[in-house]
């Protein structure tokens, strides 16, 4: 194999297949992994790789495809795209969500990252993580999402500090929100939040988080930036010969990381406040949820 080799996660759909895609028309061998692989188009240069990103085992075994694959030459690239949304109010979040957020997000990152490495070593390779514009300011309502965001922004620092000399890049890519199936599953997932709480829990936050909900697929609906846009970062980062640390797509995901830098605590607080229940929500419901 004389291409540079690429691994996708999170390639079956949205932003890691509009990525996948294009990197495979622009010359890189792409593994595109994915749990279910059978929704992968039939496109040259593109291998699909079954895999959960959460689970040790699967991606033990799919290091081994790759490794055959490749017939011992190492991986060149890595982009831990693999990621999903579990819209809450954190009083309202079980522990077994947020387990599935960070399982998929963050400890998934690790096991993928970790299993690479010893390749991208010797391929003086790149690491893209992409996170979200959630990744720079915690947004309520998706307590559980940044709170995976912010450990993946952390996860890049220390990664990139650490293999400083070790001739392997690593970068993030912040996206702002693009249209794409997640947000299929985003109400669904939040809808079913509120099935499950109790009556005094929906009395305080039903209202607001049902608004929160339509209005976030809405804007994602009307979002002017494209997974096509997405990848096309994608691709800069794994061609540009001066690798910068951090990207974003889209103005949105900009204005959230200069908001992040430039504004006070109580000046972001004050953006959400509107948004959320209000004193009388709280006290009508006793108080407690």
């Amino acid at each position: 194999m004389s291409k540079k080799s690429v691994l996708v996660t999170g390639a079956s759909s949205g932003l890691g297949l509009a990525a996948a895609l294009l990197l495979a028309r622009s010359g890189f061998q792409v593994f595109a992994a994915a749990r279910h692989v059978q929704e992968l188009p039939d496109e040259p240069g593109l291998l699909p790789v079954t895999l959960d990103v959460s689970c040790q085992a699967s991606v033990t075994a799919a290091f081994g495809e790759i490794a055959r694959a490749t017939d011992g030459k190492p991986l060149w690239a890595l982009v831990n795209n693999a990621g999903i949304c579990v819209p809450s109010p954190l009083e309202l979040l079980s522990a077994e969500e947020l387990r599935r957020q960070l399982d998929t997000n963050v400890i998934g990152q690790l096991l993928v990252t970790q299993a690479a490495l010893p390749q991208l070593r010797s391929s003086r390779g790149r690491v893209v993580n992409v996170t979200s514009g959630l990744g720079s300011i915690a947004v309520p309502y998706l307590g559980a999402y940044s709170i995976a965001q912010f450990a993946k922004m952390a996860f890049t620092d220390a990664l990139r500090r650490e293999l400083e000399h070790s001739g392997v890049s690593v970068s993030v890519v912040q996206p702002g929100a693009i249209n794409t199936p997640i947000w299929g599953k985003f109400r669904a997932t939040g809808q079913q939040v509120l099935a499950q709480a109790q009556p005094q829990a929906r009395a305080i936050y039903g209202a607001s988080f049902e608004t929160f909900l339509g209005q976030s697929e809405a804007l994602a609906q009307q979002a002017v930036t494209t997974a096509d846009d997405f990848a096309k970062v994608i691709l800069q980062v794994l061609t540009t010969p001066h690798v910068e640390s951090h990207y974003c797509v889209g103005n949105d995901a900009a204005e959230f990381v200069a908001m992040a830098r430039s504004l006070s605590t109580a000046e972001l607080d004050a953006l959400f406040s509107a948004q959320m229940p209000g004193a009388q929500a709280f006290a009508q419901a006793g108080g407690t949820a």
